[in-house]
């Protein structure tokens, strides 16, 4: 009998191709959506997988802010991948709205987890809980994020409270063995048109919006990266305990537009640099401008040795990783 992997959030852009990857190598698939109606848009995901592989996948109604669902989710599963998590792109009015099921969300599932005796889980988090407020140079695993650094948004806020609720409830309970995932903003060929956020950042460039840029560094990670990290860790007992940067490196936003340009030098896409003036008065009727004002020119590196040695991640080069989305977004 195959084991059985739960995949919180199935129909989020990262949790698609896990879901993908598992089903390939043999794996059974039961994800959680808020509501069954999205089970067909993931069902048609894996639509390039033979029918015995797609008889694998099931669902399970669950949400994060409802106890409801979750103890049948995780009946006879043998390890979760919880991936599920608010990622906006724009600034709420209220930060509770993206912090509350982040946080709630990652402790709801742990404990029915728990409760339900399976003991083997990977969470999805991000290199946002990892870079922020920090002076490391390069960053590695030991890094945590201030919550308040001044280029913390909610988004951040949420990632690095949720990934330390997760810590805090595994020390509670040590027969639990958790793996963390830290991405960067995640690029590469998408497994339908339901798209994340990072997406729509590349999309922007691509369409040519703004005139000009701000110059500040973005992780950039591949999804096959991603992915692959996620399926390995749950077999690398070496892997539990620990958290790790899935990011191939930094690149400026401006450096991300002259790769697209270079791609498709028909499309009138900016690569200009925008001035920190500019960014500093718009700043003032931008939230998230002003934001970015506070990272404008300071350049980052990283450390992923530890990715590389103990998940065998031969990393996907960040100028690839964002041509493959494009590629994909141009046949839109």
């Amino acid at each position: 009998m195959p084991r059985t992997i739960l995949v919180t959030g199935i129909s989020g852009f990262i949790a698609k191709r896990i879901a993908y990857d598992l089903l390939a190598q043999g794996d059974a698939v039961r994800g959680t959506l808020r509501s069954l109606g999205r089970a067909d848009e993931v069902r048609a995901a894996m639509g390039a997988l033979p029918p015995e592989a797609r008889a694998r996948l099931s669902f399970a109604e669950a949400d994060l802010l409802s106890d409801a669902g979750w103890p049948s989710a995780m009946a006879d599963v043998d390890a979760v991948i919880h991936t599920a998590s608010p990622f906006p792109l724009t600034k709420p009015k209220d930060e509770s709205i993206i912090i509350r099921p982040a946080v709630e969300g990652t402790e709801r599932v742990l404990a029915a987890a728990q409760a339900a005796g399976v003991t083997r889980v990977v969470l999805t988090s991000s290199m946002e809980a990892v870079m922020h407020g920090v002076a490391s140079d390069p960053l590695t695993e030991a890094d945590w994020s201030d919550p308040q650094a001044p280029t913390c948004a909610p988004y951040t806020r949420s990632k690095i409270f949720a990934e330390r609720a997760a810590w805090a409830f595994v020390a509670k309970h040590p027969e639990m063995q958790l793996t963390v995932i830290n991405p960067g903003m995640v690029c590469g060929t998408p497994m339908d048109r339901h798209t994340g956020s990072s997406v729509a950042v590349i999309e922007r460039v691509l369409t040519g919006k703004d005139p000009m840029l701000p110059d500040f560094d973005l992780p950039i990670v591949d999804i096959e990266d991603v992915s692959a990290a996620h399926v390995r860790a749950l077999d690398r007992p070496e892997t539990i305990g620990r958290r790790y940067m899935l990011t191939e490196s930094f690149q400026s936003f401006p450096e991300l537009a002259r790769v697209l340009k270079a791609e498709f030098p028909e499309r009138k896409i900016a690569t200009r640099i925008a001035p920190k003036w500019m960014i500093s008065i718009l700043s003032l009727f931008d939230t998230q401008l002003a934001i970015i004002k506070e990272m404008i020119g300071h350049r980052l590196r990283l450390d992923n040795a530890a990715a590389r040695r103990d998940l065998g991640i031969d990393f996907v080069p960040a100028a690839e990783a964002e041509r493959r989305t494009a590629r994909f977004l141009a046949t839109k």
